[in-house]
């Protein structure tokens, strides 16, 4: 009877650790902008362009790993405010943020790995036959 009580401490223990960096991930990307820059692969790294993307906030939903970023994208001529639910994955207690092929309305499709490291973010990305290199840091935005 009692061999079993170990391993809901332990589990008790991973789910209370799971919530604490969750909380920790909502409090890093709600009323942020992470601002830097994107590189091309196969152009001059010198070149970079920046980058804005602005999070209104995010929270985990229910369906395995998918989280709803309510963000604001300027891409190219574009400048949408979209609801995205996006896959988020731990690197032990790193979040990296995920795109698989994903479709990103008025946009296009992508695929992304975006690491969050405290108050900075890098990864890389993927747009069709283009890809590169993404990094910056995150800003608290002022409230409104």
């Amino acid at each position: 009877m009692c061999a079993g009580r170990p391993a809901l401490a332990q589990e008790a223990k991973v789910d209370t650790d799971q919530a604490k960096l969750f909380e920790k991930f909502e409090k890093t990307l709600n009323n942020v902008a992470l601002v830097g820059s994107f590189t091309i692969v196969g152009r001059d790294d010198k070149n970079a362009k920046p980058e804005r993307y602005e999070i209104s906030n995010v929270r985990k939903l229910e369906e395995g790993d998918l989280w709803l970023f309510n963000a604001r994208i300027k891409y190219g001529d574009k400048d949408v405010k979209i609801p995205m639910p996006l896959e988020v994955k731990w690197a032990g207690k790193t979040p990296v943020i995920t795109l698989d092929n994903t479709t990103i309305p008025g946009l296009g499709t992508f695929s992304s790995h975006v690491v969050i490291d405290g108050d900075k973010y890098a990864g890389t990305w993927t747009h069709g036959e283009v890809s590169g290199h993404l990094f910056g840091t995150i800003e608290k935005l002022e409230e409104k």
